[in-house]
């Protein structure tokens, strides 16, 4: 798993916990250097900061991004402002018009699904992109491409109905990072390919079972993953699968529940 030089020297060799070949950091401690997990790129790094279940922020070398936020201003105090907020769905636990209102700074851009574009009050309408599934933009010459998100298993369609909510793909220097937003294992999931940071969801019956994600991942063998939208799910049991898998991916934990 990555780590930073910093989060080292902060946990000591003692921090780390192991799950078969899966090395798992405790977040707790590194979450209180307000730094991050920092990954490297092409020309500088891509910092990864967990704010709450969906919700994060994302700092790389050309802006920051805001994914999913959601929970008031006060959830991203001491953050830098966005220059791009991503959105992925309508979900009171993905999209939030106080919160975005709140913390949209002169020149944020939003980039969300088409629904999503529909609702949002005129003054952020103004700010916004929509795109929907298989389309793409480019914001500050960074290409956000929007990925089918939806439910396949009966009983379940109703959550995340085929073709109207988005997960992203974004191209940062030279690294690709998928969000995939609330779904199942879908085959345009298990398609991708070179994925550098994913984040995946696990919790019944929004989204996957542990299994589900687990299986997915180890087909498009991320070189790192995050389990997010997890609650009442256990990443540690998916972080079990997916050493199990052979697939060469770190699972990486973070704060998403405090």
């Amino acid at each position: 798993m990555h780590i930073t030089r910093r989060g080292t020297l902060l946990l000591g060799l003692s921090g780390l916990a192991t799950i078969g070949g899966t090395t798992i950091m405790p977040y707790a401690a590194r979450a209180q250097d307000g730094l991050g997990d920092t990954y490297e790129t092409d020309s500088g790094q891509i910092t990864i900061r967990p704010i709450s279940h969906a919700s994060f922020v994302m700092t790389t070398p050309g802006m920051t991004i805001y994914n999913d936020p959601v929970g008031g201003a006060a959830a991203y105090e001491g953050q830098p402002a966005p220059d791009l907020i991503l959105i992925t769905h309508e979900h009171g636990d993905h999209y939030d018009a106080e919160t975005l209102s709140a913390i949209v700074a002169d020149n944020t851009r939003l980039v969300t699904n088409p629904a999503v574009y529909d609702m949002l009050p005129e003054g952020l309408k103004s700010k916004a992109t929509a795109i929907g599934n298989g389309e793409s933009t480019t914001v500050d010459g960074m290409e956000i491409n929007a990925i089918p998100a939806h439910n396949t298993t009966e009983g379940r369609l109703q959550y995340h109905p085929k073709g109207r909510d988005n997960g992203y793909v974004l191209s940062i220097d030279g690294r690709r990072v998928y969000i995939a937003g609330d779904t199942e294992d879908i085959p345009e999931m298990r398609a991708l390919e070179d994925i550098f940071i994913a984040f995946v969801p696990m919790n019944l019956p929004y989204t996957m079972d542990v299994d589900q994600a687990a299986s997915a991942v180890a087909e498009f063998a991320p070189q790192y993953v995050y389990p997010y939208h997890y609650r009442d799910s256990d990443p540690d049991a998916f972080a079990a699968r997916v050493r199990e898998s052979e697939a060469e991916t770190d699972v990486v934990m973070g704060p998403w529940y405090g």
